[in-house]
């Protein structure tokens, strides 16, 4: 299987926006949150007029199978403690959202090479000073995938498995 990593088209956008739904539903289980996901409908907006912002896609035989997005966005306080906010503000803060891959295309790397293509953007875009980004460890294969590619930054996991078991991360810029 021969993979595409590239910047999304907007023929892409409605593949992109089933790998995001789909991830919600079926692999996070939580669904769609219009004050967390708002981004997903609107990816046209968010990710492709907005300047410092995109989105790439992983394609193969013309359907997308894999995406991640950068927004010129630091945490949000709350939900994240204060001091996260401060230390990645807005103006020099890229934040990565949506790195998800279908379970049938896991494994191939392609995760690994979204955020590789996303780091490149980000090293290249006047104006940015860091890459951060948060992850539930309860994600199937999210702790040890950021482990090999991020710092960690913050972890506010406390143990409950009704809350959400948050770690924060930056990533190096120049490898």
């Amino acid at each position: 299987m021969t993979y595409e990593i590239r910047p999304a088209f907007r023929d892409d956008l409605d593949g992109a926006r089933g790998v995001m739904l789909d991830t919600f539903y079926l692999d996070l289980g939580y669904g769609y949150r219009p004050e967390w996901h708002r981004d997903v409908i609107e990816l046209e907006e968010t990710y492709l007029r907005t300047p410092r912002h995109t989105l790439f896609v992983a394609v193969l035989d013309g359907d997308v199978v894999g995406t991640t997005a950068v927004r010129s966005q630091g945490p949000r306080t709350p939900p994240h403690p204060a001091w996260l906010t401060e230390r990645y503000p807005d103006h020099g803060t890229a934040q990565l959202f949506r790195v998800y891959v279908r379970r049938e295309h896991r494994r191939n790397g392609l995760a690994r090479g979204l955020v590789r293509r996303a780091r490149d953007f980000v090293a290249a875009t006047p104006g940015y000073e860091r890459l951060y980004l948060h992850s539930d460890t309860r994600s199937e294969g999210a702790e040890p995938f950021w482990k090999s590619v991020a710092d960690v930054v913050h972890d506010e996991r406390d143990g409950d498995p009704d809350h959400f078991q948050t770690v924060h991360y930056e990533i190096p810029l120049h490898p």
